[in-house]
């Protein structure tokens, strides 16, 4: 039976190099052959697609409704910056502002959206005098009385009371700040009186001036009359200031206009949020990315991020500011000095994460140089991850610069931002007429914290791979 197998499988054996030797194909010379050039950028290709990833992110994007309306909100921000010291009448940021007549600073006017204070008919005499060709300077009040000065109430009236004082007829108000020392019957006129404090006495039972001091109308609308005596000549404006711009959100202490401060402000601390969330982003990712991918490098690169992770940041930032002449450049070195660590680790554990998966042990295999792999393969899976930590770094450190003034060592007083505006609005919590020296700063603030925090979530989700069509 073994000799029946191998004689069958000889035959077999025959016949195949029989047919093998029939069909040998004809030689083939060397130059019918091209050799194939390598070419890196074309490598991975393997077929055409007309998707994007930068146009289905927008696409994305622009699906979230809120996130477009903070990211306007953002930008009309922005702009208006830049735009308000070039609109017509505004103060200057660092401008004292003093009573044209009396040259006392306007200390801590309240907000207002005109400078009006009060309309009067035609007709209406007042006492004023001419302070340049537009503006006069006006009031009703007849003269001061001093405190228990006598003088008689000929007509009695709940709101006012008509007096006689040193010869002249004229109006003071009858309320809880004169205490007026009235009989038991006040209305049985006439009688001597006196007041506990000192008291205006008007022409007209109206108070036309601005806390005592005197009001300005337009030349235009006035007539002289002579005496120190003027006229309306037709409905008029009595106005807080010789000027038709008001203190939109009022002045501090010393007479600045808040509205110019707030928003030169906001320009400052902006620029240190994009300069320093710029350098803690460059810094960050290119040693995350080494850091991570590099094997060569972790050992190395872990020892000094657990050296100056060890140092609080707080100490960092409170050294170099003392160190170093307090200015914007300061504030940014010694933020950019160690914000960019988190960034780096961060990225560094996302990139082990994913730097054996098989379409980067492809690219390997097929010859792809390091950096065109970090960049090509790895950047692109952290955009997300990458973009909503950039949209927090920027409040950061806008946070951070806050801090360092409200301890003292950030910006000097000459140089608004909302740090400055926030520690001095802070001394003025607890007194409620004051308080929008805070507010305002404050609320500038959120609206930029809480626009970078809607916008970089929305951002990241959007250009998250899972989410395009």
């Amino acid at each position: 039976m073994k000799s029946l197998f191998n004689a069958k499988a000889r035959t077999l054996e025959q016949h195949i190099n029989d047919t093998a030797r029939d069909n040998k194909p004809p030689e083939v010379g060397d130059e019918l052959f091209v050799l194939a050039d390598y070419d890196e950028s074309r490598a991975e290709q393997t077929g055409y697609s007309n998707y994007s990833y930068w146009r289905s992110t927008l696409q994305a994007f622009l699906h979230n409704r809120t996130a477009v309306a903070m990211l306007i909100v953002l930008v009309v921000l922005l702009a208006f910056t830049f735009i308000q010291p070039l609109l017509p009448g505004q103060y200057g940021a660092n401008t004292i502002n003093n009573d044209p007549v009396t040259g006392i600073q306007l200390q801590n006017q309240s907000p207002s959206l005109t400078t009006v204070y009060t309309r009067v008919p035609e007709g209406i005499l007042l006492t004023g005098r001419r302070l340049d060709g537009d503006w006069y300077t006006v009031s009703n009040v007849l003269s001061s009385i001093k405190a228990r000065q006598a003088f008689t109430v000929v007509e009695y009236g709940a709101e006012w009371c008509r007096i006689d004082y040193k010869g002249q007829t004229g109006y003071i108000k009858n309320n809880f700040q004169t205490k007026l020392k009235l009989p038991d019957d006040p209305t049985a006129v006439p009688y001597e009186s006196k007041s506990s404090f000192n008291v205006q006495m008007y022409q007209e039972p109206m108070d036309l001036t601005n806390k005592g001091a005197m009001l300005y109308a337009a030349a235009e609308d006035i007539a002289e009359v002579g005496d120190g005596q003027v006229k309306t000549v037709r409905e008029a404006d009595l106005r807080t200031l010789p000027s038709d711009q008001p203190f939109f959100f009022g002045t501090n202490n010393i007479g600045q206009d808040l509205w110019a401060r707030v928003w030169s402000g906001t320009r400052t601390s902006l620029w240190i949020g994009f300069v320093v969330g710029f350098f803690e982003a460059l810094i960050g990712i290119m040693v995350g990315i080494l850091w991570g991918y590099v094997r060569a490098l972790d050992r190395i690169i872990t020892e000094i991020y657990n050296v100056l992770d060890n140092i609080p940041n707080t100490i960092i930032l409170i050294l170099i500011s003392y160190i170093m002449r307090p200015g914007i450049t300061t504030l940014i070195f010694a933020m950019s000095l160690t914000r960019w660590l988190g960034m780096a680790r961060f990225i560094r554990n996302q990139i082990v994460i994913i730097r054996d998966r098989d379409y980067n042990l492809a690219s390997r295999c097929l010859g792809t140089g390091t950096w065109r792999i970090m960049i090509r393969n790895l950047l692109p899976y952290l955009v997300s991850v990458i973009m909503l930590r950039m949209a927090l770094a920027i409040p950061g450190a806008i946070g951070s610069e806050v801090f360092i003034t409200y301890i003292g060592l950030g910006l000097s007083v000459d140089t608004p931002s909302l740090g400055n505006l926030i520690n001095e609005g802070r001394k003025l919590i607890t007194s409620a007429s004051l308080r929008y020296q805070l507010i305002f700063p404050a609320i500038v603030l959120s609206i930029i914290t809480i626009s970078f925090y809607i916008i970089g979530n929305a951002f990241a989700d959007a250009a998250d791979p899972k989410n395009h069509l």
